[in-house]
């Protein structure tokens, strides 16, 4: 597992951002850079993503194989407790650590997801992951990422051309994307006929939680976030405007929102 580290690394706090599906963790570049005053920051490239080892087994894509890897990174560390904020998939795994008896996650924020999971943005999702063409140019890279993810919210054209640079990986010609297509299929031998309720484990954290919703997120749904501020560890709910799915945490105004949750 690859990742990249931002503060001092003697800062007793450490705060570990997780991406989504197909993004890797320079996602989280700009926020790092911000937060790295105040925190030691780790965002990892979850396996089959960025730099870190395709799995052999690619029916191993899944939240259940990727709790282990979180909680060997965390010992390497050696801390013994962590802020957690993951987008989508990210918040998953973080559900699911936060979940567990004598987890090591302090405060828990959870980007643009939850524990209901439309299954049609789940269908949405998996019918452009892995799919992608070779690209011969870095402008057909851009147009084709912002057409799979407009939900990403009303960036500027250097924060679109910075996160298709980190999106890519350099193949013959051109460029690919920098994931394993298999966890695209891995997610497509599943496909979900009915939304996807995580309630049991949602209700079973206990740390203070801040949830992130894109306004227009398909996946995370209005009712489901305002069902988080009243359940289980009854989370802070924040609505991201002109956002889907999802927030990119670039804006300075959404920082914002991180950093008071975590330091006030």
């Amino acid at each position: 597992m690859a990742y990249t580290e931002w503060g001092r690394p003697d800062n007793p706090r450490v705060l570990i951002c997780v991406h989504g599906l197909s993004r890797n963790g320079r996602d989280f570049d700009v926020l790092a850079a911000a937060l790295s005053g105040d925190y030691r920051v780790i965002c990892p490239d979850i396996a089959g993503r960025g730099d870190s080892d395709w799995l052999a087994d690619k029916s191993a894509y899944a939240v259940p194989s990727y709790v282990p890897h979180l909680l060997s990174l965390i010992a390497r560390l050696d801390v013994e407790r962590v802020d957690w904020l993951g987008t989508s998939m990210g918040g998953l795994i973080g559900m699911a650590l936060a979940a567990m008896p004598g987890n090591p996650i302090r405060r828990l924020i959870l980007n643009d997801v939850g524990p209901v999971l439309s299954a049609a943005a789940l269908s949405r999702i998996g019918d452009y992951v892995g799919r992608a063409p070779h690209f011969v140019a870095l402008e057909e890279a851009e147009r084709y990422l912002r057409g799979v993810c407009p939900g990403f919210g009303p960036l500027s054209d250097a924060q679109w051309r910075q996160l298709t640079l980190s999106s890519l990986r350099p193949e013959g010609n051109g460029w690919r994307m920098h994931y394993d297509p298999a966890i695209g299929d891995a997610m497509r031998a599943q496909p979900l006929k009915t939304d996807m309720l995580l309630w049991p484990m949602y209700d079973a954290i206990t740390a203070p939680t801040l949830v992130l919703r894109g306004v227009d997120s398909d996946l995370l749904s209005h009712a489901t976030a305002e069902a988080m501020s009243r359940r289980g560890p009854c989370a802070r709910h924040v609505e991201i405007a002109a956002t889907g799915h999802a927030p990119m945490l670039m804006d300075p105004a959404q920082i914002g929102i991180v950093r008071e949750f975590l330091v006030g």
